[in-house]
């Protein structure tokens, strides 16, 4: 008896699934056991561009597409494939602009900040601000800012971007125009709102680094509110100790990080990445990471922790 009413609710729910798929509807019941997770999980990748590669092809780029045409190359993470984004909810890239040569205006609804890897002399206008862009240099570009790239002298500036577009792609919320005139007057003004020279940046760590063995950390912050710089991602800039061997942490959250100087390692879950001065490699969500140096380093890190810890899903531990 037992066994027949087993059957027969097991025919029942065969019906009703039947009955539902038509209609585009789903039991719960029907769900995999990895639709509901013990631990997260990420589409996104581990992964690893070195500058050497990069850079040349940035260049290469420079001849190929026009002028005043972005020329952007976007770090595209072999996992979220077709889709060219870095993260499921960042994206990185990276941009050179030759000597000579500018970069037309236009505004977006994602936002964006530079950190530049080398060069110096160019400037990017955020709403007709001139901010100057010199190797490790900081710039933020709120959303829906104009902004456009010059560089008026010989030398070539190859920086980092770092953007929401696809934490917004998800949301059905891109809007982009470009500028009417194509270029906005820059004025000197209140860059400092915008921008963080490498020398500010430079002195807090050093205010703040004790022991080679140690990690030293400076978060950009808004200069009026002290607050985030932007309410989907974080910026910081960590100063590793020439002797620093951390213990593996993880965390909730992708980290897209960025080699200004120096040489060391990282250990992301069970890859090995060997860096040096502008590679760029991905750590994803929940990923244990590790990071060793071999002289004093000087490493950005955008990561999109805002999200998370908004919603009250940011989560951290330091492993044994």
């Amino acid at each position: 008896m037992e066994g027949n009413g087993l059957m027969e609710r097991s025919d029942v729910r065969t019906r009703l699934q039947h009955a539902l798929a038509p209609l585009h509807l789903r039991g719960l019941w029907q769900l995999p056991a990895a639709a509901t997770p013990t631990v997260p999980t990420t589409a996104t990748q581990a992964w690893h561009w070195r500058a050497d590669d990069v850079t040349s092809l940035a260049f290469r780029a420079g001849d190929a597409i026009g002028g005043g045409e972005r020329r952007a190359l976007l770090l595209a993470n072999p996992g979220l494939a077709p889709i060219p984004f870095t993260t499921t909810t960042v994206q990185g890239a990276v941009q050179c602009l030759r000597g000579q040569e500018t970069v037309r205006a236009h505004r977006h609804t994602h936002s964006a900040i530079r950190f530049v890897l080398s060069g110096g002399g160019a400037h990017t206008t955020v709403d007709g601000i001139k901010c100057h862009m010199a190797a490790g240099d900081f710039i933020v570009t709120p959303n829906w800012s104009w902004h456009d790239h010059t560089n008026p002298t010989d030398e070539p500036v190859v920086w980092f971007d770092g953007l929401d577009l696809p934490l917004v792609t998800r949301l059905e919320s891109v809007v982009s125009e470009d500028h009417p005139a194509g270029l906005q007057e820059a004025v000197h003004g209140a860059s400092s709102l915008l921008r963080q020279p490498w020398g500010v940046t430079d002195r807090g760590l050093s205010a703040l680094v004790d022991d080679p063995t140690r990690l030293a950390s400076v978060e950009f912050t808004d200069p009026v509110t002290g607050g985030g710089i932007c309410p989907t991602f974080d910026c910081w800039m960590h100063r590793f100790g020439p002797r620093l061997a951390t213990p593996a942490k993880r965390k909730t959250g992708h980290s897209i990080f960025v080699v200004l100087s120096g040489t060391g390692a990282t250990f992301v879950g069970p890859e090995r990445f060997a860096w040096e001065p502008g590679d760029v490699f991905v750590a994803p969500s929940w990923a244990a990471i590790r990071h060793e140096a071999r002289e004093t380093s000087n490493v950005f890190e955008l990561t999109d922790r805002p999200i998370l810890a908004a919603l009250g899903l940011y989560r951290e531990e330091t492993l044994r």
